[in-house]
């Protein structure tokens, strides 16, 4: 098991989180309390980039979905910048490929949040 790592940079359009390891029930609740500590702006766009996410179970997915709820109440966005290949094969099966906004990386991310808050798709990742 590879421990998960969370590191955090601030941009001019919100915070940008980088996820490193395994998001699976014994590490999921790292990525909730890193979440709960963000205090996020209307406006604002959250990314959490995925790139170095080596596994992601049905406990990840569902901090990631909390984290979609979370920004919304906020009336911020939420971008997955990234995603591996297995991540969107599950996001793909689950349906929430439609739900969640993806970008291919987080500087695409962080240049072009999907404004209307409504997620989904865009782009190629």
């Amino acid at each position: 098991m590879n421990p998960l790592k969370i590191t955090r940079r601030d941009t001019a359009t919100g915070p940008v989180l980088h996820v490193v390891g395994e998001l699976d029930y014994d590490q999921a609740d790292d990525l909730r309390a890193e979440l709960d500590r963000l205090s996020l702006d209307a406006g604002q766009c959250l990314v959490v980039e995925l790139a170095g996410l080596e596994y992601c179970d049905s406990t990840g997915i569902t901090v990631l979905l909390a984290a979609r709820q979370q920004t919304r109440a906020a009336r911020a966005d939420l971008v997955l910048a990234a995603a591996p290949p297995h991540l969107l094969r599950i996001l793909g099966l689950l349906g929430l490929d439609q739900v969640f906004t993806l970008r291919p990386d987080a500087t695409a991310a962080t240049g072009s949040a999907d404004a209307t808050g409504t997620g989904g798709s865009t782009g190629t990742v």
